[in-house]
């Protein structure tokens, strides 16, 4: 081992030495009180952060982090200093990046990705947790052909893992015509290695998010990153010493690497692996961490993959499209008798894309009809709601709406490819049975693409819609007898549980009150228990004595009590992957809510960022609470401390994207008119001057002005 462990202390070096020029030559055109942060994080330099605790914010800063960077570059020849030294490899590495950023948010133009922000690491949460992402992978190149290199990447694609791209291996991606980006989960991130430092920072911040892991805690965030964090490395050969040494931190945090190259490099099982063949590394890689992929084979003429969920398909690449908003269109799922359905039958009734001119716009009616002795119509509209995600899966397919505003567009080379309109009909299939199996036995989809059907087809529909929303309507907290637990996110947070209610879906925004009744009928050992609501303490508030012992059991005791409808007195807790953040705002006696994409000051004088990393991690903040976007009209929203006329600040576009159904509370509750135009934003009056907020709020008339003290 000891030529490796040579090869490992040579690259820390080299790092260092190359970490120790880029502050040089910052320092010597630029003041050491120059702000040195990446942009749109609340963690400063992470890696350095976590590792020494130091808050890099200047250039001063970042000089005074040089010294415990060195001194974790032992050169013992044992495991353990390997591994420190690795880690401070990827510190070296930070500096030279964050020097990068001094006079730019945008130091690589585009052309690679670079810094992944806090909205970003927070985007990951729920498919992490649902694990439609089974793990990552980072890839240092490149590979001996451009064919294998496009060969790899989609076959870990194809499997759902998060793929990064450093160095070569991204100009063959290029040249392949790949598809990049974080939305299609294939990020360039750069072209040399110390560019690796952007991906381990994202990894530190994971665990901060999400584990409530704090700085200095080095046992701990590397037993988190082992336990939690499904991560590994191919690199192609050659491997210099830069790469080992960085490969050494990949080690130390768990992360298995895989390679071609034999010059001094030692086989460890599960650690250090060297695979000669380079088109076994996929399996390889994939048993030394040991994910385990669940394959489902559907006949379709295209990839299936999570990783598609987020793929654009521009207007000029559009074969055909689906247009709810300018054709009739609609999706409908159906409970019928089981004699009423023939298994996999897939019928389309009128023309399909080949019978449409290119870029042209058509109807369609797609409706899935199910049966199952368990079945039930509640579950109609949680398995409708999925025809997003199972149709957004598909490679070169595009969805978004739903009901009755959806749009689905077709890429020229998904339609080259041989994909037909029937071959929707074949994934919803497929995904129904697959997923809901407890309670679908037979499903049939039936697509109608021609004007004639549709008009008694969208009478139908219409009727069922307007039977659920009133069903919707009529489900209070008050009018069930039972809520449920959702711990899905507990593999990122441990003590972390979501009481989901009627009027209070789970934090992250996709999982509703029915959706969490049909997960538990679905797996009565699964994720979301029920929970009784027999024994009220004050019902109010939202406290329940079988509440409370439903916290302290699936938080396995890191939490005693919650309060539902309060922000103040033992709030619910949060694991990081919140569509929005309420935090305080004392000048104006209110709350300001603000969401993941806005990335802009808030009143409070805190990004988005900033104040998610006051909550998050399964701990109780009072004052701060995370939430999903739907909460934020709830009638329960806040409901202790006077409710949703606390509300002061949002960002504009959060505010546009709820108004009809905040306003409509608001008037129920209070008779206001109108109330969002009471609410600030950045335009109407500024981000970050609390003064100017209250002078808004005065001349708008805003309740909370007049409201009782919050504190």
């Amino acid at each position: 081992m000891v030529g490796l462990f040579d090869r490992a202390f040579k690259g820390s070096d080299e790092m260092y030495a190359l970490a120790e020029k880029a502050l040089a030559e910052a320092l010597a055109t630029h003041d050491e009180s120059t702000p040195a942060v990446f942009p749109n994080t609340a963690y400063y330099a992470a890696c350095i952060y976590e590792y020494t605790g130091i808050k890099v914010m200047t250039l001063g800063d970042l000089k005074s982090a040089m010294e415990p960077i060195r001194a974790m570059m032992t050169r013992n020849y044992r495991t353990h200093d390997v591994f420190t030294s690795g880690i401070a490899t990827a510190m070296a590495a930070e500096v030279i990046e964050l020097c990068k950023y001094l006079d730019t948010d945008t130091p690589y133009n585009g052309e690679y990705h670079g810094h992944m922000n806090d909205a970003e690491v927070r985007e990951l949460g729920v498919p992490l947790v649902t694990r439609d992402i089974p793990g990552f992978v980072v890839i240092i190149g490149p590979a001996p052909s451009e064919e294998e290199a496009e060969a790899l990447i989609k076959g870990y694609q194809s499997r759902g893992i998060f793929v990064f791209l450093i160095g070569g291996i991204i100009d063959q991606a290029k040249n392949r015509k790949l598809s990049m980006g974080f939305p299609v989960r294939i990020v360039p991130v750069g072209p040399d290695i110390w560019c690796a430092s952007h991906i381990i920072s994202l990894v530190m911040r994971a665990a901060m998010i999400f584990g409530a892991i704090g700085p200095n805690q080095y046992d701990e965030m590397n037993k988190y990153t082992f336990e939690r964090i499904f991560a590994f490395v191919n690199a192609f050969d050659p491997v210099d010493d830069l790469t080992i040494a960085c490969g050494a931190c990949a080690i130390a945090l768990g992360f298995p690497v895989i390679t071609n190259d034999t010059k001094d490099m030692w086989r460890v099982p599960k650690t250090l692996i060297i695979q000669e063949d380079t088109k076994d590394w996929i399996e390889t890689s994939l048993e030394a961490r040991d994910i385990k992929i669940k394959v489902t084979n559907i006949d379709i003429p295209v990839s299936y993959s999570s990783a598609f969920e987020g793929e654009i398909i521009r207007r000029p690449d559009m074969q055909v499209e689906i247009d709810g908003s300018r054709k009739d269109c609609f999706e409908l799922c159906i409970t019928k008798e089981a004699h009423e359905v023939e298994d996999h039958k897939i019928e389309v009734i009128g023309p399909d894309f080949d019978e449409i001119p290119v870029g042209s716009k058509m109807c369609a009616a797609i409706i899935a009809e199910v049966a199952g002795k368990s079945m039930q119509s509640d579950f109609e509209s949680v398995f409708e709601r999925k025809f997003h995600t199972f149709v957004n899966c598909m490679e070169g397919i595009m969805h978004t709406g739903q009901r009755d505003l959806i749009r689905i567009r077709v890429s020229k080379n998904a339609y080259e490819a041989g994909f037909r309109i029937r071959h929707i009909g074949e994934v919803l299939y497929a995904k129904l049975k697959n997923e809901y199996a407890a309670v679908i036995d037979k499903c049939q989809v039936k697509i109608y693409t021609s004007t004639d059907e549709l008009h008694d087809l969208r009478k139908m529909a219409n009727e069922i819609y307007d039977k659920r929303d009133e069903r919707l309507a009529g489900l209070t907290d008050e009018n069930v007898d039972q809520f449920y637990t959702c711990i899905l996110c507990q593999s990122f947070s441990p003590s972390h549980v979501c009481i989901v209610t009627p009027e209070r879906l789970g934090l992250c925004g996709a999982v509703s009150w029915l959706d969490a009744k049909a997960t538990n009928e679905l797996d009565a050992n699964g994720p979301s228990q029920v929970v009784t609501k027999e024994r009220v303490i004050d019902e109010n508030v939202g406290s329940w004595e079988d509440v409370n012992e439903a916290v302290a059991k699936y938080s396995r005791g890191a939490l005693e009590r919650v309060t539902l409808y309060s922000i103040m007195e033992d709030p619910m807790t949060s694991c990081g992957c919140f569509e929005c953040i309420c935090g305080i705002e004392p000048f104006s006696n209110g709350v300001i809510i603000v969401n993941r994409e806005h990335t802009g000051m808030t009143p409070l004088g805190m990004t988005f960022s900033e104040m998610a990393s006051m909550t998050g991690g399964g701990v109780q903040t009072p004052g701060f609470m995370g939430h999903g976007k739907h909460f934020i009209a709830s009638k329960k929203f806040m409901k202790a401390e006077g409710g949703v006329a606390r509300i002061v600040w949002m960002p504009k576009a959060l505010k546009e994207t709820v108004r009809d159904r905040l306003n409509a509370t608001a008037m129920e509750l209070y008779g206001i008119e109108n109330f969002c135009d009471m609410i600030g934003d950045e335009e109407s009056c500024g981000n970050g001057d609390p003064e100017e907020l209250v002078n808004f709020l005065s001349e708008t008339g805003h309740p909370a002005l007049a409201m009782d003290p919050m504190m």
